[in-house]
């Protein structure tokens, strides 16, 4: 038994009987600004709930273990936990492997976004009554500075998004997928929990899994969660050169997870490498012309909406994000070709060793 685990089953014993226990796990990593106030306002909620807070932290070096635990001073039923791996896949695998047994719910908090005051009640609520073993909300990503608002209303359209289920409508529904925030304890733990081999997409990969082993998602319509998206261009196509990534390294393992719409992103790198043939003919470089004008167009869509001119900047904000995601799915394409190409040498190397050839 780790210490963590110690001191979660002396916190929940001095928790009112007859209550389902709840972890409520915040991974996080350089979070110093955005950590206590995350604390905070989920504090209200954990209290009524009897539910202990894990922030799991993955290596910062901008202070937040110790505002953290100044906080745990003042608030009694947080913890900080280490995490040496850093990924968030991590990071929550390594917090439910710390919870005693009486630990049914868990919920997984974003310290990069911010939440209502009843956001855990809700999502416990929507559990019970629909039964679902996963109940996953929907994000709306908010900015303050003039780039994250650009960002934030690119996410939020649907050039930017591309329909997902969890940046849009309002109704409660089953979904195949969904931005994680509680999940029944028994269900995750039957799936084998976060794949670690995913830095990114692991969210998706694992609602894969649960929905094959029968388990269901529930989106709900009655909350949500505000997202504050990255403030600049280049760390935007980082981003989503890393979810590109992800996502092909989830198409291979679940195939049947590939969307259509998915196709069109796949597309842009190889247009764009396409385009610089145009001095062969014109032909080669219409495909990125198009695209281009359709970035325009999303942006004045932008500005006509919500009357914001700053907003016409919205289409190269989304722009930067598809033709990043393109990248980052092509370059797990190679280098999954690499890593097989290498394999089968090896193997071949193995059946026909230099010292045994010719005998």
């Amino acid at each position: 038994m780790t210490s963590l685990t110690t001191q979660l089953t002396a916190f929940y014993a001095d928790q009112p009987e007859g209550q389902d226990r709840v972890a409520i796990i915040i991974p996080a990593l350089n979070e110093a600004q955005h950590i206590i106030g995350v604390v905070q306002m989920l504090a209200a909620s954990a209290k009524r709930l009897g539910a202990a807070i894990i922030v799991v932290d993955g290596g910062s070096h901008d202070g937040t273990p110790d505002l953290v635990q100044a906080q745990a001073k003042q608030l009694s039923g947080l913890f900080l936990l280490r995490n040496p791996r850093k990924l968030q896949s991590a990071a929550v695998n390594l917090a439910v492997g710390c919870c005693p047994a009486q630990v049914a719910w868990l919920i997984r908090v974003d310290a990069h976004a911010a939440y209502p005051e009843d956001y855990c009640d809700i999502l416990l609520q929507e559990a019970r009554q629909t039964g679902a073993d996963s109940v996953v909300v929907r994000m709306h990503a908010q900015g303050q500075g003039t780039m994250q608002r650009v960002i934030a209303s690119s996410q939020n359209g649907f050039f930017g998004n591309g329909g997902s289920a969890h940046r849009g409508g309002t109704k409660g529904r089953y979904v195949d997928h969904g931005h994680h925030a509680l999940m029944r304890r028994t269900a995750f733990a039957d799936v084998g929990g976060y794949d670690e081999a995913f830095s990114h997409n692991e969210d998706a990969e694992l609602d894969a899994r649960l929905r094959k082993a029968g388990h269901r998602i529930w989106l709900t319509g009655k909350t949500q969660m505000a997202y504050f998206p990255r403030n600049s261009l280049s760390g935007l196509a980082r981003q989503y050169f890393n979810f590109g990534r992800g996502r092909f390294a989830t198409a291979i393992k679940h195939p049947d997870t590939f969307r259509k719409r998915h196709i069109v992103l796949v597309s842009l790198a190889p247009i764009a490498c396409m385009s610089v043939l145009s001095f062969l003919h014109v032909i080669f470089v219409v495909p990125l012309l198009a695209w281009l004008l359709a970035c325009c167009l999303a942006g004045l869509l932008a500005v006509v909406r919500q009357r914001k001119l700053y907003l016409a900047a919205c289409g190269l904000a989304a722009g930067v994000m598809q033709m990043a995601w393109s990248v980052g799915f092509w370059n797990g394409i190679f280098r999954h070709l690499k890593d097989r190409f290498a394999m089968s040498a090896e193997n071949k190397l193995n059946k026909n060793p230099i010292g045994k050839e010719g005998s």
